[in-house]
């Protein structure tokens, strides 16, 4: 973003827009340079919800907007209704399945591989989300044969991470969240396809919220271990996004933080609010 601040845009408030160049250039400059080349990307999660009737309700408010346009929208549909939301979906929000399997075919009941997916015209699929971890028992080495295969197949992957509430309690974030990405790292040969979505366990459904701060810190370590285990232009390249009950009431100071480059929504991509966090950064 640069001078296009400058001035009324519809997805901005106008108290936004009235900041005049020099002052955003004071306030966000340092921010703009950190962050360039990390398009802005909001996911929504719709897990196991949505009939045709709620989704073509999502559908309007999506179309409705105005949506920001310097940000990338992907919806996670359910299985068996991704061809669908494909043919309605605006042109400006992509569709993502929810999960995939780590080989291309065979005798595996129930499963969706990322041939069939890109068959159909889906571009992007969510793995490693906490509940396919402690739901389905879904380990580390599992997730990451599942990321490096659809990445392999030509798939785009929102890889997710994050520590349980006594992980967190036990000063084991970083512990967790390394592990989990290392796994990853150790299977993947590149990032370019790839969106790592930190969500901590502990501030979903519990009543406990993550700061806008507590969120920042675990990203900024989060690249200073790619930095370090990976390469340094990942580092700055990858975008890395929050995902712990992310609403409109909290999306506008967490998107305020350098190292926050979007959000996975869950239950809120359901709701017209939904257009408000992927205006978060205007």
């Amino acid at each position: 973003m640069g001078p296009s601040w400058v001035g009324y845009s519809p997805w901005c408030t106008r108290e936004v827009a009235a900041l005049t160049l020099h002052k955003y250039q004071l306030s966000r400059g340092a921010q703009t340079r950190k962050t360039m080349g990390r398009k802005f990307f909001v996911g929504g999660n719709w897990k196991m919800n949505g009939t045709k009737s709620e989704i073509g309700d999502i559908i309007a408010f999506l179309k409705t907007g105005p949506l920001n346009p310097n940000v990338e929208v992907v919806v996670g549909v359910p299985a068996i209704y991704l061809t669908y939301v494909t043919s309605i979906v605006p042109d400006n929000v992509s569709v993502s399945a929810q999960n995939t399997y780590k080989v291309a075919k065979g005798a595996f009941t129930g499963e969706i591989s990322p041939a069939m997916l890109l068959d159909n015209g889906i571009p992007w699929v969510i793995l490693g989300h906490s509940e396919r971890r402690n739901v389905f028992s879904e380990t580390d080495e599992l997730i990451a044969e599942k990321v490096a295969h659809a990445l392999e197949t030509g798939l785009k992957v929102i890889a997710c991470i994050g520590e349980k509430l006594e992980e967190r309690e036990a000063r084991k974030t970083e512990e967790v969240v390394y592990r989990q990405t290392k796994v990853i790292a150790d299977k993947i040969k590149s990032w370019d396809n790839v969106v790592l979505a930190y969500e901590p366990v502990w501030a979903i459904g519990t009543g406990k919220t993550a700061t806008p701060q507590q969120a920042q810190e675990v990203h900024e370590k989060l690249r200073e271990w790619l930095s370090k285990n990976v390469n340094p232009n990942v580092a700055q390249t990858l975008r890395i996004i929050y995902g712990g009950s992310v609403t409109a009431a909290n999306a506008k100071d967490l998107a305020k933080e350098k190292d926050i480059d979007g959000f996975l929504v869950g239950g809120a991509s359901l709701k017209p609010e939904f257009v408000q966090i992927i205006n978060a950064r205007c």
